[in-house]
Protein backbone atom coordinates (compact mmCIF):
# COMPACT_ATOMS: atom_id res chain seq x y z
CA UNK A 1 0.00 0.00 0.00
CA UNK A 2 1.24 3.47 -0.72
CA UNK A 3 1.37 6.20 1.30
CA UNK A 4 0.75 9.72 0.05
CA UNK A 5 3.39 12.78 0.76
CA UNK A 6 1.80 15.45 3.63
CA UNK A 7 1.32 17.79 0.81
CA UNK A 8 -1.35 15.87 -1.20
CA UNK A 9 -3.26 15.05 2.40
CA UNK A 10 -7.28 15.67 1.50
CA UNK A 11 -7.28 19.01 3.53
CA UNK A 12 -5.47 20.15 0.61
CA UNK A 13 -7.76 18.50 -1.89
CA UNK A 14 -10.88 19.78 -0.60
CA UNK A 15 -9.55 23.69 -1.50
CA UNK A 16 -10.81 22.93 -4.66
CA UNK A 17 -14.69 23.09 -3.50
CA UNK A 18 -13.80 27.17 -2.64
CA UNK A 19 -15.61 29.46 -4.60
CA UNK A 20 -12.51 31.36 -4.94
CA UNK A 21 -10.61 29.11 -6.52
CA UNK A 22 -14.03 27.68 -8.82
CA UNK A 23 -14.20 31.66 -9.82
CA UNK A 24 -10.44 31.71 -10.93
CA UNK A 25 -9.96 28.33 -12.64
CA UNK A 26 -11.36 30.19 -15.85
CA UNK A 27 -7.61 31.85 -16.18
CA UNK A 28 -5.66 28.99 -16.40
CA UNK A 29 -3.93 28.23 -20.19
CA UNK A 30 -6.19 25.81 -22.22
CA UNK A 31 -4.98 22.87 -23.59
CA UNK A 32 -4.01 22.57 -26.98
CA UNK A 33 -6.41 21.20 -29.56
CA UNK A 34 -3.56 18.03 -30.45
CA UNK A 35 -4.54 17.26 -26.50
CA UNK A 36 -8.11 15.67 -27.96
CA UNK A 37 -6.55 14.23 -30.79
CA UNK A 38 -3.92 12.26 -29.05
CA UNK A 39 -6.38 11.28 -26.31
CA UNK A 40 -9.33 10.08 -29.03
CA UNK A 41 -6.82 7.72 -30.74
CA UNK A 42 -6.26 5.91 -26.66
CA UNK A 43 -9.90 5.42 -27.10
CA UNK A 44 -9.85 1.74 -29.25
CA UNK A 45 -13.16 -0.29 -28.31
CA UNK A 46 -16.90 0.53 -29.01
CA UNK A 47 -18.86 2.07 -27.57
CA UNK A 48 -16.40 5.22 -27.38
CA UNK A 49 -16.94 6.01 -23.54
CA UNK A 50 -15.44 8.13 -21.42
CA UNK A 51 -14.73 8.31 -17.75
CA UNK A 52 -13.10 11.67 -16.24
CA UNK A 53 -12.18 11.53 -13.30
CA UNK A 54 -12.16 15.10 -11.05
CA UNK A 55 -13.09 16.76 -14.14
CA UNK A 56 -13.24 20.07 -12.13
CA UNK A 57 -14.79 22.69 -14.98
CA UNK A 58 -14.62 20.31 -17.88
CA UNK A 59 -11.59 21.60 -19.47
CA UNK A 60 -11.24 18.06 -21.04
CA UNK A 61 -14.60 16.57 -20.84
CA UNK A 62 -16.07 19.26 -22.73
CA UNK A 63 -13.26 19.32 -25.86
CA UNK A 64 -13.24 15.56 -25.92
CA UNK A 65 -17.04 15.14 -26.24
CA UNK A 66 -16.25 16.13 -29.84
CA UNK A 67 -14.39 12.88 -30.58
CA UNK A 68 -16.67 10.45 -28.37
CA UNK A 69 -19.66 9.05 -27.92
CA UNK A 70 -20.38 10.04 -24.11
CA UNK A 71 -18.30 11.25 -21.29
CA UNK A 72 -19.46 10.68 -17.33
CA UNK A 73 -17.77 13.68 -15.91
CA UNK A 74 -17.21 13.16 -12.09
CA UNK A 75 -16.20 15.66 -9.51
CA UNK A 76 -16.67 16.48 -5.86
CA UNK A 77 -17.13 19.97 -6.01
CA UNK A 78 -21.00 21.01 -6.53
CA UNK A 79 -19.79 24.88 -7.62
CA UNK A 80 -17.33 23.61 -10.19
CA UNK A 81 -19.84 21.64 -11.82
CA UNK A 82 -22.38 24.08 -11.77
CA UNK A 83 -19.50 26.22 -13.84
CA UNK A 84 -18.61 23.16 -16.31
CA UNK A 85 -22.28 23.55 -16.82
CA UNK A 86 -22.13 26.90 -17.91
CA UNK A 87 -19.36 27.42 -19.75
CA UNK A 88 -19.23 26.15 -24.07
CA UNK A 89 -20.50 22.64 -24.53
CA UNK A 90 -21.40 22.12 -21.09
CA UNK A 91 -24.89 21.58 -22.31
CA UNK A 92 -23.63 18.60 -24.64
CA UNK A 93 -26.30 15.90 -24.03
CA UNK A 94 -23.53 13.51 -24.24
CA UNK A 95 -21.52 14.43 -21.23
CA UNK A 96 -23.11 13.76 -18.20
CA UNK A 97 -21.78 15.25 -15.17
CA UNK A 98 -21.53 13.41 -12.02
CA UNK A 99 -21.15 14.42 -8.29
CA UNK A 100 -18.97 12.70 -5.92
CA UNK A 101 -16.01 11.00 -4.96
CA UNK A 102 -14.57 8.90 -7.48
CA UNK A 103 -13.67 6.21 -5.10
CA UNK A 104 -16.86 5.57 -4.43
CA UNK A 105 -19.28 6.89 -6.72
CA UNK A 106 -22.02 4.80 -8.86
CA UNK A 107 -20.74 4.69 -12.20
CA UNK A 108 -21.90 2.87 -15.67
CA UNK A 109 -18.71 0.81 -17.24
CA UNK A 110 -17.32 -0.03 -19.33
CA UNK A 111 -15.03 2.82 -20.73
CA UNK A 112 -12.84 2.93 -23.39
CA UNK A 113 -10.37 5.42 -22.06
CA UNK A 114 -9.87 6.82 -18.00
CA UNK A 115 -8.67 10.67 -18.36
CA UNK A 116 -7.25 12.61 -15.23
CA UNK A 117 -6.56 16.06 -15.64
CA UNK A 118 -3.81 17.05 -13.12
CA UNK A 119 -6.55 15.81 -10.44
CA UNK A 120 -5.36 11.81 -9.92
CA UNK A 121 -2.67 13.16 -6.79
CA UNK A 122 -5.63 14.35 -4.99
CA UNK A 123 -7.21 10.68 -5.11
CA UNK A 124 -7.02 7.68 -2.97
CA UNK A 125 -4.60 5.91 -5.21
CA UNK A 126 -4.93 2.40 -3.21
CA UNK A 127 -8.59 2.53 -4.18
CA UNK A 128 -9.09 4.13 -7.56
CA UNK A 129 -6.25 2.50 -9.68
CA UNK A 130 -7.71 -1.31 -8.80
CA UNK A 131 -11.16 0.39 -9.43
CA UNK A 132 -10.02 1.88 -12.82
CA UNK A 133 -9.34 -1.78 -13.60
CA UNK A 134 -12.55 -2.77 -12.84
CA UNK A 135 -14.13 0.20 -14.87
CA UNK A 136 -12.32 -0.37 -18.31
CA UNK A 137 -12.33 -2.46 -20.93
CA UNK A 138 -9.75 -5.11 -20.94
CA UNK A 139 -6.14 -3.47 -21.99
CA UNK A 140 -8.01 -0.10 -21.91
CA UNK A 141 -5.79 2.71 -20.55
CA UNK A 142 -5.64 5.63 -18.09
CA UNK A 143 -4.52 9.01 -19.69
CA UNK A 144 -2.79 11.14 -17.21
CA UNK A 145 -2.92 14.61 -18.87
CA UNK A 146 -1.01 17.89 -17.72
CA UNK A 147 -0.40 21.34 -19.21
CA UNK A 148 2.39 23.94 -18.69
CA UNK A 149 4.09 26.85 -20.46
CA UNK A 150 7.20 26.83 -22.69
CA UNK A 151 9.48 28.26 -21.43
CA UNK A 152 8.60 29.81 -18.20
CA UNK A 153 11.51 31.96 -17.43
CA UNK A 154 9.58 34.16 -14.84
CA UNK A 155 8.75 30.91 -12.71
CA UNK A 156 11.99 30.87 -10.99
CA UNK A 157 11.42 34.69 -10.07
CA UNK A 158 8.17 34.30 -8.81
CA UNK A 159 9.15 30.79 -6.73
CA UNK A 160 10.53 32.18 -3.67
CA UNK A 161 6.92 34.31 -3.00
CA UNK A 162 5.04 31.16 -3.85
CA UNK A 163 6.55 29.55 -1.28
CA UNK A 164 6.48 31.95 0.94
CA UNK A 165 2.50 32.76 0.38
CA UNK A 166 1.08 29.30 0.12
CA UNK A 167 -0.94 28.03 2.93
CA UNK A 168 -0.14 24.64 1.54
CA UNK A 169 3.26 24.05 3.44
CA UNK A 170 4.06 20.72 3.31
CA UNK A 171 4.71 20.94 -0.59
CA UNK A 172 7.63 18.72 -2.18
CA UNK A 173 8.56 18.18 -4.87
CA UNK A 174 7.29 14.52 -6.13
CA UNK A 175 6.99 12.38 -8.95
CA UNK A 176 3.39 10.67 -8.99
CA UNK A 177 3.50 8.58 -11.40
CA UNK A 178 6.77 7.01 -11.10
CA UNK A 179 5.84 6.23 -7.69
CA UNK A 180 2.56 4.72 -8.93
CA UNK A 181 4.64 2.45 -11.28
CA UNK A 182 6.85 1.73 -8.18
CA UNK A 183 4.18 0.80 -5.84
CA UNK A 184 2.39 -1.63 -9.04
CA UNK A 185 -0.26 0.12 -9.26
CA UNK A 186 0.23 1.63 -12.87
CA UNK A 187 2.06 0.70 -16.04
CA UNK A 188 2.98 3.36 -18.49
CA UNK A 189 2.98 2.41 -21.97
CA UNK A 190 3.10 5.81 -23.66
CA UNK A 191 3.60 9.30 -23.23
CA UNK A 192 3.42 12.48 -26.06
CA UNK A 193 3.54 16.26 -25.57
CA UNK A 194 1.79 18.42 -27.67
CA UNK A 195 3.31 20.93 -30.17
CA UNK A 196 3.03 24.56 -28.25
CA UNK A 197 0.69 26.50 -28.88
CA UNK A 198 0.76 30.67 -28.61
CA UNK A 199 -1.42 31.79 -25.35
CA UNK A 200 -1.42 35.24 -23.80
CA UNK A 201 -3.03 36.78 -21.41
CA UNK A 202 -3.35 40.22 -19.16
CA UNK A 203 -0.99 40.24 -16.16
CA UNK A 204 -4.03 40.37 -13.60
CA UNK A 205 -5.67 37.07 -15.54
CA UNK A 206 -2.32 35.77 -15.25
CA UNK A 207 -1.74 36.38 -11.30
CA UNK A 208 -5.14 35.39 -10.40
CA UNK A 209 -4.63 32.04 -12.18
CA UNK A 210 -2.56 31.23 -9.72
CA UNK A 211 -5.42 31.96 -7.12
CA UNK A 212 -6.89 28.83 -8.97
CA UNK A 213 -4.27 26.44 -7.42
CA UNK A 214 -4.00 24.46 -4.07
CA UNK A 215 -2.19 26.72 -1.39
CA UNK A 216 -3.49 30.20 -2.75
CA UNK A 217 -7.39 29.95 -2.43
CA UNK A 218 -8.56 33.41 -1.62
CA UNK A 219 -11.15 31.34 1.00
CA UNK A 220 -8.45 30.72 3.12
CA UNK A 221 -5.83 32.88 2.44
CA UNK A 222 -5.51 35.87 4.71
CA UNK A 223 -6.89 39.00 2.57
CA UNK A 224 -4.06 40.73 3.34
CA UNK A 225 -1.16 37.92 2.20
CA UNK A 226 -3.57 37.11 -1.20
CA UNK A 227 -3.20 41.26 -1.96
CA UNK A 228 0.70 41.12 -1.16
CA UNK A 229 1.14 38.40 -2.97
CA UNK A 230 -0.38 39.71 -6.17
CA UNK A 231 1.30 42.82 -5.26
CA UNK A 232 4.73 41.61 -5.17
CA UNK A 233 4.41 39.19 -8.33
CA UNK A 234 2.94 41.88 -10.62
CA UNK A 235 5.69 43.90 -9.67
CA UNK A 236 7.91 40.54 -10.31
CA UNK A 237 6.37 39.76 -13.42
CA UNK A 238 6.44 43.65 -15.05
CA UNK A 239 10.17 43.75 -15.94
CA UNK A 240 9.47 40.66 -17.91
CA UNK A 241 6.45 42.15 -19.41
CA UNK A 242 6.18 45.87 -19.22
CA UNK A 243 2.94 46.18 -21.64
CA UNK A 244 1.28 43.80 -19.07
CA UNK A 245 0.57 41.25 -21.45
CA UNK A 246 2.21 37.62 -20.89
CA UNK A 247 2.80 35.95 -23.57
CA UNK A 248 3.51 31.85 -23.62
CA UNK A 249 4.05 28.65 -25.57
CA UNK A 250 1.29 26.05 -23.91
CA UNK A 251 1.98 22.34 -24.64
CA UNK A 252 0.30 19.41 -22.51
CA UNK A 253 1.94 16.02 -22.09
CA UNK A 254 -0.36 13.04 -22.21
CA UNK A 255 0.88 9.89 -20.17
CA UNK A 256 -0.99 6.69 -20.83
CA UNK A 257 -0.83 3.41 -19.21
CA UNK A 258 -2.75 0.25 -17.59
CA UNK A 259 -3.85 0.59 -14.11
CA UNK A 260 -2.97 -1.93 -11.33
CA UNK A 261 -1.49 -4.08 -13.95
CA UNK A 262 -1.20 -6.94 -11.62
Amino acid sequence: MIQKPKFLARKYAEQFQDTSIVKAYRHRPPYPLETFEILAELVQAEPRRVLDVGCGSGFLSRQLIEHVEQVDAVDFSEEMLKQARRLPNGDNPGIHWLLGSVEEISLNPPYGLVTAGESLHWMDWNVVLPRFRELLVPGGYLAVVGHDNQPDPWFELLRTIITKYSTNKDFQAYDMLAELEKHGLFKKVGEKTTQPVSFSQSLDDYIESYHSRNGFSRDRMEPAAAATFDREAKEILLKAYPNAVVQMQVVATISWGLPNPG
